[in-house]
């Protein structure tokens, strides 16, 4: 054992880090906002005082920074719990397309409700799915898929769990690029079917995510 190794096991464990020395989050400023202009509106903080209370606050970099900007005013609140999970339920209302492609193409985007199936068929065309601005009204979401001679695209949001590996590839290939939602309780979409000289791909839409869910989730 060299000296360098040796100098490293000597060396004592570093201590934890402090509350206060925390680096601070963007929630955590907002919350901050809240207090003061709250207490602006109430009379506690006249305007000069709320104006470079707000400039201590952005330019603050650990929680210890913040916490003397609301330490003489009412309504101080810790973090803001993490929300739980919200559990699904299917609604009736949700469409469940058949789209064709036939020597052309077909497509479904926008906002819309979309149900628990989706019927895709492409024969020496196109058919384009994109469930970026959808509202999801089922817990899981079935994409059946056809392509022959033809292809099929699927777009979706980064915060919906994709499940593939159940398209089979004749003379053809799939490029489902699965993935597990961060949040726990994230509706699912599964991708199956078959690509005849054809293909099937699915994919998530970096920056796009499900925002009435992401709101049900807050509200919780």
């Amino acid at each position: 054992m060299d000296e360098s190794q040796l100098q490293k096991r000597s060396q004592p464990p570093s201590a934890p880090v402090a509350e206060g020395e925390l680096r601070a989050s963007d929630a955590d400023r907002d919350r901050v906002a809240d207090i003061l202009r709250e207490a602006l509106a109430e009379g506690r903080l006249d305007s000069a005082e709320h104006a470079e209370r707000l400039d201590r606050l952005y330019a603050s970099k650990t929680l210890g920074e913040l916490e003397p900007l609301v330490r003489d005013l009412p309504g101080v609140r810790g973090p803001a719990p993490a929300p739980g999970p919200v559990a699904y339920t299917a609604d009736p209302t949700g469409e469940n397309p058949h789209l064709v492609g036939i020597l052309g193409g077909a497509e479904r985007k926008g906002r819309w409700r979309v149900g628990s199936r989706i019927t895709a068929v492409a024969i020496m065309g196109g058919v384009e799915i994109d469930l970026t601005e959808a509202t999801f009204t089922s817990p899981e979401l079935v994409i059946h898929c056809t392509a022959i001679m033809g292809g099929i695209t699927i777009k979706l949001p980064e915060n919906v769990t994709l499940r593939g590996g159940s398209v089979v590839g004749i003379m053809g290939g799939s490029d489902v690029k699965a993935f597990e939602a961060p949040e726990p309780g994230a509706p699912s979409v599964r991708v199956d079917g078959i690509a005849f000289w054809g293909g099937v791909e699915a994919k998530a839409k970096r920056g796009k995510k499900v925002a009435d869910w992401t709101k049900k989730r807050l509200e919780k």
